[in-house]
């Protein structure tokens, strides 16, 4: 079969997506940046190769999304280069419902909501400043404690009384946790108001003044936990969907406006894709090239770096980004007015 690759590169994981041309999920990897973001993303790449057996050629489009994804995009040589919004918004429309009206998503270091009307953003919000919404509060707390975070939501929901957790920022959050347990609050009762502060500050910070409808999909590394669910079905008094691929939903956004790219070249050249119905690799007409830009596999063992300079051309003194390969310079960005990365 042919599949369309989807990369999501964040602050905390990077994610890879295999899907088919049927639209269905075929492999997906879900693995720590760890501030490598090149590094991370060869590493998918090479799990891809190696223990999943795909080839260069099974690759049909490449799509990246994530605050990473003009790395990752010169890296592997994209289609396409989305933003985190859009493709959030096409992958729960697509793989979810048409219906969607909310979208609530939570990451290590950042969150987002997205309201659509008619399957059409209309408004979103994103929370990049305090990681009191995010899930490095969690993370860090249950660290502090001894606690895996794969723990927190088992021991949340039993809870019949939560304790009192600030919700103004993570560092308050930290000294209510110890405090709560210094004064003899069961751990169950603080790890549930510790829920309640992170699902408080989400709504009164990214979902402020944002008019939250059902459906509401509820998606991110944090909609695994159990106790952030169940604290915002409280707050909200709705129920939440947690969609099948949750943690990886950018990258599964990314397939889909990977394959609509694809196909849309391939219409503007009359040309159609040929999809064997089993087996092969996904072929076209004898006539039509290959349309995918992606450099292929093989750019596992190619050497990659970046390097900067501050532009003293003006008094904008913007930080300009060079991405090289093998030692060449292959793109250039961070420049407001043009004058590198053209």
């Amino acid at each position: 079969m042919g599949y369309y690759l989807g990369i999501d590169v964040g602050s905390i994981s990077t994610n890879l997506v295999l899907m088919d041309e049927n639209n269905v999920v075929y492999h997906q990897i879900y693995l720590r940046t760890e501030g490598q973001a090149i590094k991370a993303v060869k590493k998918g790449l090479l799990e891809l190769r190696d223990k999943v057996g795909i080839e260069s050629s099974e690759i049909l489009g490449v799509g990246t999304t994530g605050s990473g994804r003009e790395l990752a995009g010169v890296i592997v040589n994209a289609d396409i280069v989305k933003d985190e919004i859009t493709a959030h918004a096409v992958a729960t429309l697509e793989t979810v419902s048409p219906d969607i009206r909310t979208i609530l998503e939570i990451g290590g270091q950042d969150s987002k909501i997205i309201i659509l009307q008619d399957g059409i953003p209309v408004d979103f919000a994103m929370n990049t400043v305090c990681a009191s919404g995010t899930g490095s509060m969690l993370d860090n707390i249950a660290g502090r404690v001894g606690i895996e975070i794969e723990d927190i939501g088992p021991k949340a929901i039993k809870s019949k009384n939560p304790a009192d957790i600030a919700a103004r920022c993570a560092v308050f959050g930290e000294s209510d946790f110890i405090h709560a347990l210094q004064m003899g609050i069961p751990m169950n009762d603080v790890i549930a108001g510790l829920c309640n502060a992170l699902v408080r500050n989400y709504l009164n910070n990214v979902g402020k003044g944002k008019e939250i409808k059902p459906p509401i999909v509820f998606q991110g590394g944090v909609s695994e936990n159990a106790g952030v669910i169940k604290a915002f079905e409280e707050a909200l008094e709705y129920k939440l969907i947690i969609p099948e691929h949750n943690k990886v939903m950018g990258a599964v956004g990314m397939c889909y406006l990977a394959k609509r790219k694809i196909e849309s070249l391939a219409s503007e050249m009359s040309l159609q894709i040929d999809y064997p119905e089993s087996g092969g690799t996904a072929t076209a007409t004898q006539t039509m090239p290959r349309l995918t830009k992606f450099y292929g596999l093989e750019l596992i063992d190619v050497a990659f770096e970046t390097k900067t300079f501050k532009c003293d051309g003006c008094a904008n003194m913007c930080r300009i980004v060079r991405a090289y390969k093998d030692g060449d310079v292959i793109a250039t960005w961070g420049d407001r007015c043009g004058k590198w990365s053209t």
